[in-house]
Formats: structure tokens, C-alpha cells, sequence
């Protein structure tokens, strides 16, 4: 059988063509009754507006491109959440794509978006070129959100402030009468606010001497690797502040495989306040980077951006907050 078609909807709601139309758009110029009979009719046949005919109407796709740097980070799930809901409100749709993945089989992140003729795009997290986007900012509009860069002409930023979270941390660690604390730092200008936050801070208490930078990737392997090398030092860190919360459940691994108890013998402290950390056997000390209200930020900026508002070049900023569980405590000794 042939799918029902917008004749057939108003056929069957009594009105016309026009009508139907205005109503799958949401007017608000048809009367009560006229509006309750045509969705009637569109229950009742299954109908489905054809969305290739509407935007070719229309001149637009009424979808958005969301490009993620690694779909394992459950750090995005929260964002794409107040990402989705206001970009949903506004009659829009998330199309995803995963950049590592894109690069693994050597096509460009952003061209099927292109392809697709997406309204706009959203960038999520560090990508390892971002100045490629500057060609992408050319043709559409182009909104960052949980990353620190690119700053590129036209290219809006919606982040944590990480380098406020970092203090957050460190303040925390040291009034917690810790005097030795690690830092597992990251890569990217992410990774570069959160190491300057904590060095800023311990410099501050005039703790400059017993602060220990490790790089890692960012990854739980990484955070346990680091860790190990942390904790064979003759002057063991007590307590340890991961870039992430994945890299802080490879620190308590390597914790746990030493036979270090956590907060016992080790306090450790992750940041971006995911799933993860709120896991009851978990319960990780972590700093909320805001990542739902990043999401809906970012979503504003790029429906601002659609109307011809919205600051091009702008850097947006959401205040973090530490949530103190069950991974940190005072050191035994120090």
C-alpha cells in the first residue's frame, strides 16, 4: 500500500491542503477544532510529512550536525542531553558523528554534515585539527561546546570553566591537610586550564614543591599507568586529582592493585561528574563541569546564530562545582 499523503489527511479531516500544512507547522491561525481534526486524521493514517519535500520548501533541513570527539566518554551524555531537548523544542534534530571513528577510516569528520546540508554544527570536545573547522564556519554555522579551542572567525565556544574547577579541586585537596597531591593532567587547552588551576593554586599555598605533574591521554589505561608510576615514587603522592573521571578509575585501580585504600591511603579526585562517578561503589569526588547547562547553552548560541543574532567569536563559560563523595579524606601521615 501507498503511504497516506497530505490530500489524504485533508480528505479525511474535512479541510484543505493548506490548512494541513499550517497545522503540521504549529500556526497558531487555525481554530481548536480544525487543529484537533486534522491531527485526527494524521493518527488515524500514520501519516508522516515527507522531510526532503519540506526542506526543499523551505531552504533548510531543520537538522543539526552534533560531531563528537570519542563516543566512549560518557561525559557526553549529559550534555547532548540539554543539547537535544532545547534543540528539539525548536522542531530541530541531532544527526551524530564519531570524529575518532571518521579519522580511523580517513574521511573528513565534518563533510557527510556537509553532504547533508545540515543548519548548523556542533563540535563536541577537543577534536586533534580544530582548525579545520574554519572552512566549516565559512559555509554554516559552527558552535564548540566542552572544548577550549579552535578560536577561529565566526566560531562560537560554550565550556566549563576548567580552570576554576582545577582550584575547586586543589582547594579542597589542601584543606583537607593534603601536602603532596598529583596532578594526572590531559592534552588540549582542556587539559592545559586544569593543570594551570592546580599548579596556580598550590603555588598559592606555598605548595609548589609537592606538586607532581604526570601527562597522560586521558583514557582509564593512561590514568592507571600514570598512577603506577606516581605511586613508585619514593615520595608517594597522598592524594591524586585526575583530568577526567575516566583517567581517576584507572587511578584507583592501580590504588587498589598496590594495596593502597582509597581514601585511606589515597584520596583521589576526578572532574566531569559523569555516570561513572556517581556509580555507588565508585562515589568519586569530582568536579560537575555543568554539562547539561553547556549543552543548552550551546544550543542557544547556534538557534541565536539561525536567527542573525549571537557573537561570533564569543567564549561562554559555566561555573563548576565540586561534589565531595566518598574517594577523598585527610592523610594518615604526611
Amino acid at each position: 500500500m501507498r503511504p497516506p499523503t497530505i490530500r489524504d489527511v485533508a480528505d479525511r479531516a474535512g479541510v484543505s491542503k493548506s490548512l494541513v500544512s499550517l497545522v503540521l507547522r504549529g500556526s497558531e491561525q487555525v481554530r481548536p477544532e480544525k487543529r484537533e481534526a486534522v491531527l485526527r486524521a494524521v493518527r488515524e493514517l500514520g501519516y508522516r510529512p515527507n522531510a526532503a519535500a519540506r526542506s526543499l520548501s523551505e531552504q533548510r533541513s531543520r537538522t543539526v550536525g552534533v560531531l563528537l570527539n570519542d563516543l566512549r566518554n560518557p561525559w557526553y551524555v549529559d550534555m547532548l542531553e540539554g543539547l537535544n531537548s532545547l534543540l528539539h523544542d525548536n522542531g530541530l534534530h541531532m544527526l551524530l558523528a564519531d570524529a575518532r571513528l571518521n579519522r580511523r577510516t580517513g574521511q573528513d569528520p565534518a563533510g557527510p554534515f556537509l553532504d547533508l546540508r545540515v543548519d548548523g554544527l556542533v563540535v563536541v570536545g577537543t577534536l586533534p585539527d580544530p582548525a579545520a573547522l574554519g572552512a566549516v564556519a565559512e559555509r554554516l554555522p559552527v558552535v564548540v561546546a566542552g572544548a577550549r579551542e579552535p578560536s577561529l572567525p565566526g566560531v562560537q565556544v560554550v565550556a566549563n570553566d576548567d580552570e576554576r574547577g582545577a582550584r575547586l579541586v586543589t582547594e579542597h585537596l589542601i584543606g583537607l591537610g593534603h601536602r603532596r597531591i598529583a596532578h594526572i593532567a590531559g592534552y588540549g587547552a582542556v587539559g592545559e586550564l586544569r593543570r594551570h588551576g592546580f599548579e596556580a593554586t598550590m603555588r598559592a599555598h606555598g605548595l609548589a614543591d609537592g606538586a607532581v605533574v604526570e601527562p597522560s591521554d586521558m583514557t582509564e589505561e593512561g590514568g592507571y599507568r600514570t598512577t603506577v608510576r606516581l605511586l613508585s615514587r619514593p615520595d608517594r603522592p597522598t592524594a591524586l586529582f585526575a583530568v577526567n573521571d575516566i583517567a581517576a578509575i584507572g587511578a584507583l585501580s592501580a590504588a587498589e592493585e598496590t594495596g593502597l585504600r582509597v581514601p585511606r591511603d589515597l584520596s583521589v579526585v576526578g572532574y566531569d561528574n559523569t555516570s561513572i562517578a556517581r556509580l555507588r561503589h565508585v562515589w568519586l569526588t569530582t568536579v560537575d563541569n555543568a554539562s547539561h547547562e553547556v549543552g543548552r547553552r550551546a544550543a542557544r548560541c547556534l538557534l541565536d546564530r539561525f536567527e542573525g543574532g549571537g557573537g561570533a567569536g564569543e567564549v561562554h563559560l559555566a561555573a563548576p562545582a565540586l561534589e565531595i563523595r566518598g574517594t577523598t579524606a585527610p592523610p594518615l601521615t604526611d
